[in-house]
């Protein structure tokens, strides 16, 4: 099998099309990337479904209900400062 090799230029591009694609990413469409229904994620979470619904109609977030909703999806939440190229992870967040 071939590997293709990329210039920095080509990986820093595709990096920045990924990271978009992930930031516009509703928390609705990330429960349906996990493959999880409302009644599934809400029933993980011990709340009822029309809970869950209310959540992802939101606009804006509390990070300890993003971080409970994305644990029990079987993930983590990880918050970062951006300036520029460079990427900072806050710990402790």
């Amino acid at each position: 099998m071939r590997r293709e090799k990329f210039t920095p230029e080509q990986l820093k591009a595709q990096d920045a099309r990924v990271r978009k694609e992930l930031l516009e990413m509703s928390l609705r469409e990330v429960r349906e990337f996990a493959g999880l229904t409302q009644t599934q994620l809400a029933e993980r979470m011990g709340i009822s479904q029309g809970q869950l619904s209310q959540t992802e109609a939101r606009e804006d977030h509390r990070l300890s209900t993003l971080r409970r909703t994305v644990e029990a999806m079987g993930g983590e939440i990880e918050v970062s400062a951006v300036f520029g190229d460079k990427r900072i992870i806050l710990k402790g967040v």
